[in-house]
């Protein structure tokens, strides 16, 4: 937070260690839809006026890493997105702007030595989490839908991306039985 001028510090909490796990993470029951929403967080951070900044942690080993919003994934938007509307619904003032701590593995490094070198860069995010409640109400009209959702379609106009998988392996079904009913080997 030094090295980048952020005027904040670790937050102290005493559920902070329960938010961070993968199975509890901070959580919110939704009354309209009555679904449990939680998701397991990696840091928070406090400024001097109280606002919680939410960081998360990404660590990957590519040529050219993210150094701006414009380069992050967008399921990595709406996670943090989601974090920050969790916090703001457990009554917290969370800060509109969360940081990804994203550190790249170095392979330019001349040996391995039994280390592993990184780049870090502090990407700055500006979320909206005004997606995450209509979306929480058609999951949930979507999970008791007697019909299955078209192919392609996703939640806040974002594709499925296992629907291709899914036609994929629909269509090698059907040439399998075509196959097996018109007796030809293949």
């Amino acid at each position: 937070m030094k090295a980048y001028g952020i005027d904040a510090i670790p937050f102290a909490h005493e559920d902070l260690d329960k938010w961070r796990h993968n199975f509890t993470g901070i959580r919110y029951l939704h009354p309209q839809t009555n679904l449990l929403v939680f998701g397991a967080i990696d840091d928070v951070w406090a400024t001097p006026e109280g606002e919680l900044i939410i960081v998360d942690y990404k660590a990957t080993a590519k040529k050219i890493a993210p150094a701006s919003e414009e380069d992050l994934y967008d399921s990595y938007k709406r996670q943090m997105e989601i974090y920050q509307w969790l916090f703001r619904q457990n009554g917290f003032k969370v800060s509109s702007t969360g940081y990804f701590v994203y550190v790249n593995g170095k392979s330019d490094a001349k040996a391995f030595d039994g280390k592993l070198e990184f780049d870090v860069n502090l990407i700055p995010y500006a979320g909206s989490d005004a997606w995450v409640e209509g979306t929480i109400i058609d999951l949930k009209k979507m999970l008791v839908s007697d019909e299955m959702p078209p192919s392609g379609t996703g939640f806040g106009g974002v594709p499925c991306e296992f629907c291709a998988y899914r036609d994929n392996a629909k269509e090698a079904g059907k040439r399998f039985l075509e196959i097996r009913k018109s007796g030809k080997k293949k």
